[in-house]
C-alpha cells in the first residue's frame, strides 16, 4: 500500500496535482484511488466528468479509467451507513432548544463528521487491500491539519473521557429525565461513538508510516504561498507526517517574453530559488504555468509528464524522521523536526504522561512511555532546527 497525501494553500492546484499523480500511477498498473478530503469536492470537475453538478455518486468510488477510480464522499450517505444514532440525537436536542426540524437536521451534521467518514474509508481500503495506491486530495492547510489530528484527539476523548461520561450518563439519566427538557444521550449513542473509534483503529500508525504514506506540499512561486507552505511543513512534521517533495505548481516558462510579465518572472525566479533554500534537501518540482485550463485525462496526463518526466510518481523522493525518542545517558530526548521555527511561538508543557507541544494555533499531545513520563526535569532547545525536549532526573538537571 502506498498513500500520497496532497496538501498546500487553496487554490494552489493540489486537485489536478493529485488527479495527474492518480493518471500516472494507474498507468504503472496499480490499482488506485484518488479520494477528495475537500468538503467542495472538485475532483469530478478536473476530470471533466459529464454528470449533473451535485452529483457525488452516493460518495462510492467512480471508475475513471483502467486501474483508476476517484471518490466524493456524500456526508448523507455517510449519515446512513455510520452516524445515525448520533445524528439523531444531536437533531433531537436541538429541535428541544427552539430549532425547527428541517435547520435541526441540517446542524446536526457536525465538523469533522465528514473527516471521520474519510478516515474509515481509508483504514477500511488498507486493512482490506482493495487498491494498491490511494491519492489524497485535502482541503487547504489549517482543514487537512484538523484532518491529520483526529485520530490523536478521538484517542484521547476514548482514553480519558468515553468511559467516564458513559458511566456517569446511564446513572443520572432517569434522574435527568424528571428535572430537565434536554434530553441525554441514551447507550446507543455510546455504542456508535466506539463503533466508529474501533473502525479507525491503527489508521493514525498508517498515516505516520514513512513507509506508507508520504506529504507532497503543492505551492505557487509567491511569497504568501511560500509562507503558508513552510506553515504546512511544521505542522505536518509536528504531526510525524513524511514530507517528501513540494511541486512548485503554475511557474511563467521560459517561452514567455512579453514585457508585460517581465517583472513576474523576475519575482517569480526568486521565489523558486528562496524555496529551494528554505526547504533543501526535500526536493521542488517546478512545474510550468499551461496555456490553458488543465480538464481532462488527456490534459492530466500531460500535467503528471510535467511533474514527474521519467520518474515514479510512488517513490520515496526524501527520507527524513519529523519526530524521535531517544535515549542519551540518563536523559530521554524527544525531538520534532520543525525547519522554520520561532522559538517565541512554541508552547511547551507536560500533563502526567502526555508531552503537550503548541505551535501556532495547532496543539500536538505525545503520549510518553512511563519510565520517561516519570523523569521530574523537562527543558527544551533548537538544535539544527530540530525542537528537542529533553527529560531526565533532578539531580542530573
Amino acid at each position: 500500500m502506498r498513500i500520497i497525501f496532497f496538501a498546500g494553500k487553496g487554490g494552489v492546484g493540489k486537485t489536478s496535482v493529485s488527479a495527474a499523480t492518480g493518471i500516472r500511477s494507474a498507468m504503472a498498473g496499480k490499482r488506485t484511488v484518488v479520494m477528495s478530503l475537500d468538503t467542495a469536492h472538485s475532483l469530478s470537475d478536473v476530470f471533466d466528468l459529464d454528470q449533473s453538478l451535485l452529483e457525488q455518486h452516493k460518495g462510492a468510488p467512480v471508475k475513471v479509467g483502467e486501474n483508476l477510480w476517484i471518490q466524493e464522499v456524500d456526508i448523507q450517505e455517510e449519515i446512513k451507513k455510520n452516524w445515525e444514532n448520533i445524528y439523531e440525537y444531536i437533531a433531537e436536542v436541538l429541535e428541544t432548544t427552539g430549532v425547527e426540524g428541517i435547520m435541526a437536521e441540517e446542524l446536526a451534521i457536525l465538523p469533522g463528521m465528514e473527516e471521520l467518514s474519510l478516515l474509515m474509508h481509508i483504514n477500511r481500503y488498507v486493512k482490506e487491500n482493495e487498491y494498491d495506491v490511494i491519492i489524497l486530495d485535502s482541503a487547504p492547510t489549517g482543514e487537512s491539519i484538523r484532518f491529520i489530528s483526529i485520530p490523536t484527539v478521538l484517542d484521547w476523548y476514548m482514553k480519558k473521557i468515553f468511559k467516564i461520561q458513559r458511566t456517569f450518563v446511564k446513572y443520572v439519566r432517569p434522574v435527568a429525565k424528571k428535572v430537565m427538557d434536554i434530553p441525554l444521550p441514551d447507550d446507543d449513542y455510546y455504542k456508535a461513538i466506539k463503533g466508529l473509534f474501533d473502525r479507525l483503529e491503527g489508521v493514525d500508525k498508517v498515516l505516520e508510516d514513512p513507509e506508507i504514506t508520504t506529504v507532497r506540499l503543492v505551492c505557487n512561486p509567491e511569497k504568501i504561498v511560500l509562507k503558508e507552505t513552510q506553515r504546512g511543513f511544521m505542522y505536518f512534521s509536528l504531526y510525524k507526517m513524511h514530507v517528501d517533495a513540494i511541486i512548485m505548481n503554475r511557474v511563467l516558462p521560459e517561452s514567455v517574453t512579453d514585457a508585460y510579465f517581465a517583472k513576474w518572472k523576475e519575482k517569480q525566479a526568486e521565489y523558486v530559488e528562496h524555496a529551494r533554500e528554505l526547504f533543501a534537501p526535500v526536493p521542488i518540482f517546478p512545474v510550468d504555468l499551461f496555456a490553458g485550463e488543465v480538464l481532462g485525462y488527456e490534459a492530466l496526463g500531460d500535467l503528471a509528464e510535467k511533474v514527474y518526466g521519467e520518474k515514479d510518481p510512488l517513490t520515496r523522493f526524501y527520507d527524513s524522521k519529523p519526530y524521535q525518542l531517544t535515549k542519551e545517558g540518563d536523559k530521554y530526548k524527544v525531538s520534532f523536526y520543525l525547519p522554520f521555527l520561532d522559538k517565541g511561538n512554541v508552547d511547551i508543557n507536560r500533563s502526567e504522561d502526555e508531552l503537550i507541544v503548541r505551535l501556532g494555533s495547532f496543539k500536538r499531545h505525545v503520549l510518553l512511555p512511563r519510565h520517561v513520563a516519570d523523569k521530574s526535569v523537562v527543558r527544551a532547545k533548537v538544535e539544527d532546527q530540530n525542537l528537542c525536549v529533553y527529560f531526565e532526573d533532578e539531580e542530573n538537571g
